[in-house]
């Protein structure tokens, strides 16, 4: 067991935020923690990390767990360079090493015969075996596997931090948590800000990361892949379920409806009882029967009464009239932004058509400039080429800035604004199946949260009553509540559908098509994501892509180098040794030769012919010891 919580509890003020949370994480524990915004996500992982101290319970750790902390804001020194940084995610790894290079460095001109040498060769096997043990030897291939997944392959170590962007700066922090290799690894909403390979790169990384991981993530389609575990937390109690996502809603569902039933169940049973206990009580034949169903009474143990469901947010997307079967046709379009100076062409010369009732994905590398094509489609940006839109067609368009929104408006005045026909009454029924009620409708746009104003954008659209929606990443600011009914409403949508998403769960549910951007082609697969992969897949040639051969070139190297300079150490070794050995060999040569030469053994012929014998077989040996000692300090 790495680390386990028992009965721990945390409050604000007067709120109870987490109630008798019990937690244990064992080694190799890949953990997906769920909950809606403000349940108290990250107020656990402080716990944990011992950011943040408990009001009552008890935390147990395995002695020296290394815990590793990728919080949402999660900042770096930007006067450092990316190297700085680095080198202080992996500082012991480098001071073993410069201490390596520096006995090696001394062993090379100590005399191997000599009492210091076989010190510092004693002093550089034990930091070797350090070395070892904090995967130093690979800390090279380590560093190029994460810096080239999280896109840094082509950055400029020695360049700034204070030269990255904002997204770029929270990849660079995950790397550094990463590069740690932390028994326990802690990940807050991690796949924020990455593009679809870095996504599958991380997914693959965590799938095969050895210590344990808990991450936090609204990314459905990231929890399938990472989680072995889920962990929910609802109304300030954990509840624990095997599997990743799509598992967990499942055994959800059935847990609720278990406890419904066996509540349902015992308060039939108990009304049963109870009735039997009235219709009986005056009759005298039945007085045991009624005692013994009051004893039973009084000994039941009643179930708790769940707690009721968790609301859901209820989109609905319906329109009046049907388009003309050609809902959108581009050609030729090209679209340029910024000023001629410093502007940008994007693409040029992509066509495409959106027949009536498709639900069509745009998906692509970051800045490839799929929003902006959306906003060229909506005439706000300027573009070349043709965008004809069809007859009949009326579009509503979701914003993933949501700039449409007057910051300053209240909830209410939003929406009376673009519709002022409607009634309060209308507005606030339809605000309230999106959960925002009572008292939030006064609040103003600027005072909600991420996912709150993204349902006041909603609301809107659902008012228009469009039949062609285009969609800028409609998932993004929502929780995985939130987005699970966002999907069915799009899936029971019979108009057409344009958006742009990163959401893999989402792409894989409710497009029909999927277009791959590039800035000089589209690429056009039918199906959801899963069809698409498929596709991708197929066409993937099967050699090893250069960047993971060169990966796996270096850490081929560098294992041979670390072997090398193990062999290099245990050939200095049998060098000292058998210096030793001749040396010694020689001076008995020279003690038996002089015994020969003694008086007492020149007239004695055995003795002398033992002794002659003796010397051969002495000079043969040492012979053989110089010829090995050539051979080791040749080679």
């Amino acid at each position: 067991m790495l680390l386990s919580l028992n009965q721990v509890s945390k409050g604000f003020l007067d709120e109870i935020v987490l109630n008798d949370i019990n937690l244990s994480i064992q080694e190799g524990d890949h953990i997906g923690l769920l909950g809606v915004n403000g349940v108290g996500k990250t107020t656990l992982l402080n716990i944990i990390t011992g950011t943040l101290p408990y009001d009552s319970g008890v935390i147990s750790a395995k002695k020296d767990l290394s815990i590793g902390y990728l919080k949402q804001n999660e900042s770096l020194n930007s006067q450092n360079t990316l190297e700085e940084e680095i080198h202080l995610a992996l500082q012991e790894v480098y001071t073993v090493r410069e201490q390596l290079a520096e006995i090696s460095a001394k062993i090379a001109s100590t005399a191997p015969d000599s009492p210091a040498y076989l010190q510092l060769t004693n002093a550089y096997e034990e930091l070797s075996n350090q070395y070892a043990a904090l995967d130093g030897y690979h800390a090279d291939v380590r560093i190029q596997t994460v810096l080239n997944g999280l896109g840094f392959g082509k950055f400029r170590l020695d360049g700034k931090i204070s030269t990255l962007s904002g997204g770029e700066k929270i990849r660079f922090a995950m790397a550094k948590v990463l590069l740690q290799n932390p028994e326990l690894l802690i990940l807050d909403e991690p796949t924020n800000h990455l593009d679809f390979s870095m996504l599958t790169w991380l997914e693959e990384y965590l799938t095969a990361y050895k210590g344990a991981v808990v991450v936090v993530s609204h990314d459905r389609y990231f929890l399938n892949r990472v989680a072995s575990d889920i962990c929910e937390l609802e109304r300030g109690t954990l509840y624990r379920y095997k599997g990743g996502y799509s598992a967990f809603l499942v055994q959800k569902e059935e847990r609720i409806r278990a406890l419904e039933k066996e509540y349902k169940k015992q308060q039939a049973d108990l009304e049963a009882m109870r009735e039997y206990v009235r219709r009986n009580l005056a009759k005298s034949s039945s007085t045991n029967s009624v005692g013994s169903r009051v004893k039973a009474l009084e000994k039941m143990e009643l179930a708790a009464k769940p707690n009721p469901r968790q609301k859901k947010a209820h989109f609905t997307f319906e329109f009046d009239y049907e388009p003309h079967k050609t809902v959108l046709e581009v050609r030729d379009l090209g679209v340029f932004v910024g000023n001629s100076a410093t502007g940008k062409q994007l693409y040029e010369h992509l066509s495409f058509s959106i027949e009536k009732g498709e639900k069509i994905a745009l998906v692509g590398q970051n800045g490839v400039g799929k929003s902006s094509l959306l906003k060229a489609i909506l005439k706000k940006l300027p573009y070349s080429g043709t965008v004809r839109i069809g007859g009949n067609v009326k579009i509503s368009y979701f914003d993933q800035e949501l700039a449409n929104l007057n910051l300053n408006d209240t909830v209410l005045e939003a929406v009376h604004r673009r519709f002022p026909g409607k009634t309060e009454l209308e507005i606030r029924s339809v605000l309230g199946k999106l959960l925002i009620e009572d008292e939030s409708v006064f609040k103003r746009i600027k005072e909600l949260s991420g996912a709150n104003r993204a349902k006041v954008a909603f609301c809107i659209i659902m008012f228009e009553r469009s039949n062609f929606l285009i969609l800028d990443e409609p998932t993004n600011h929502l929780d995985y509540t939130a987005k699970e009914s966002l999907d069915e409403a799009l899936q029971q949508f019979s108009g057409t559908m344009l958006t742009v998403s990163h959401d893999r769960y989402f792409l894989s549910r409710v497009p029909t098509k999927i277009i791959e951007m590039f800035p000089d082609r589209l690429c056009i697969y039918k199906g959801g994501y899963n069809e698409y992969l498929a596709a991708k897949s197929a066409t993937v040639q099967a050699s090893e892509p250069v960047e993971k051969k060169a990966v796996s070139e270096q850490k081929q190297a560098y294992e041979t180098n670390r072997k090398n300079k193990a062999e290099e150490r245990k050939r200095r070794a049998k060098l000292a040794a058998l210096q030793k050995e001749i040396e010694s060999l020689y001076m008995q040569c020279s003690a038996l030769k002089a015994e020969c030469e003694s008086p007492e053994v020149v007239d004695d012929y055995v003795r002398l012919t033992a002794l002659t014998e003796e010397i051969e077989i002495v000079e043969n040996t040492i012979e053989e010891r110089e010829t090995e000692w050539l051979t080791l300090s040749e080679s």
